[in-house]
């Protein structure tokens, strides 16, 4: 199957893309390089997948790319993903995260796709948790407490339109908190890449508020799995992918302090963060029903092969 990949040679991307070569897959990837890292790629283009270096705010280009590599599938990751960078320039997030979608979608039109995979977010279209019954299932309210979230939101909102207009089949797969390999621990990475980061350099965690804020952590490899799996159904719409379980930042940090065998790893406390969402968690049940999926790496085993991976 001939794939195509925008975001590719960042941390998720990059794995999709080693799983689709190792089935046989033809692969592009479009990465302008400014987050993901071509190392992350090293392995991919010495077996053949091929690297368009452009970014997804150039329309033209995307096209003229699709156009000419026809592309069954594409998988379209890249994004703005700093939160904090979204409520201080909200019009760029939009730029990339609505706008780049735009165009993706614009640009699996002209390459005659067949399907196209939106990798969204659970966590930041549905906001708040507390006080909900949670997990929270697909047709929760959508409350989102910062512009990366509406932004993502938005997207999503094409992929519908591009389905009315077009007949484009589609499917927005709103993750949790993903975490594992080729996580950056120095960018805008999520807590588990960051402790990790902290743990092997003797350094201690910091924990904004009291620690007790929850999360869905759902491991890389089971992303990929979900991926995998939309690509190749006909389900359209939203589908969490999750573990519906919640998670509190304490726990995480006692864990990889028991892993990494360090009794010092206690955490460093700071002021809480403005708009951060206090617990979270998402039903995969759809996923389940739908799509033949579920999460298979228990948090013990992910955080392990994270530690590991260092």
């Amino acid at each position: 199957m001939r794939c195509l990949l925008t975001g590719g040679a960042g941390f998720i991307g990059s794995n999709l893309v080693d799983s689709l070569l190792a089935r046989g897959d033809e692969v592009t990837v479009v990465d302008d390089l400014s987050t993901g890292r071509r190392e992350n790629l090293d392995a991919a283009l010495g077996a053949g997948a091929e690297l368009a270096e452009l970014d997804i705010r150039d329309g033209a280009a995307l096209s003229e790319l699709t156009g000419r590599v026809k592309p069954e599938v594409v998988f379209h990751l890249a994004a703005q993903i700093d939160v904090r960078k979204s409520v201080a320039e909200p019009a760029f997030d939009a730029s990339i995260n609505v706008g780049g979608t735009a165009n993706a979608l614009d640009a699996a039109r002209v390459g005659e796709a067949s399907r196209f995979v939106f990798i969204s977010t659970g966590g930041a279209i549905y906001g708040e948790g507390a006080g909900q019954d949670l997990p929270l299932a697909e047709d929760a309210p959508i409350a989102p407490l910062a512009p990366y979230g509406q932004s993502k939101f938005a997207g999503e909102g094409y992929l519908a339109l591009y389905e009315r207009l077009y007949g484009l089949s589609s499917i927005s797969l709103r993750l949790g908190n993903v975490y594992g390999p080729r996580q950056d621990p120095l960018g805008e990475a999520g807590v588990i890449a960051i402790f990790c980061g902290r743990l092997r350099s003797g350094e201690r965690p910091t924990v904004f508020g009291d620690g007790k804020q929850t999360r869905d952590y759902i491991y890389v490899g089971d992303v990929v799995a979900a991926a995998l799996a939309a690509a190749s159904s006909e389900t359209s719409g939203p589908v969490n992918v999750g573990t519906g379980i919640e998670t509190d930042v304490l726990e995480l940090a006692a864990r990889l302090g028991e892993l990494g065998g360090r009794e010092d790893f206690e955490p460093e406390f700071a002021p809480e963060r403005p708009g951060e969402v206090e617990r979270i968690a998402l039903d995969p049940g759809r996923a389940e029903r739908e799509l033949g999926w579920h999460a298979v790496t228990d948090l013990a085993d992910g955080l392990r092969l994270t530690l590991d991976s260092l």
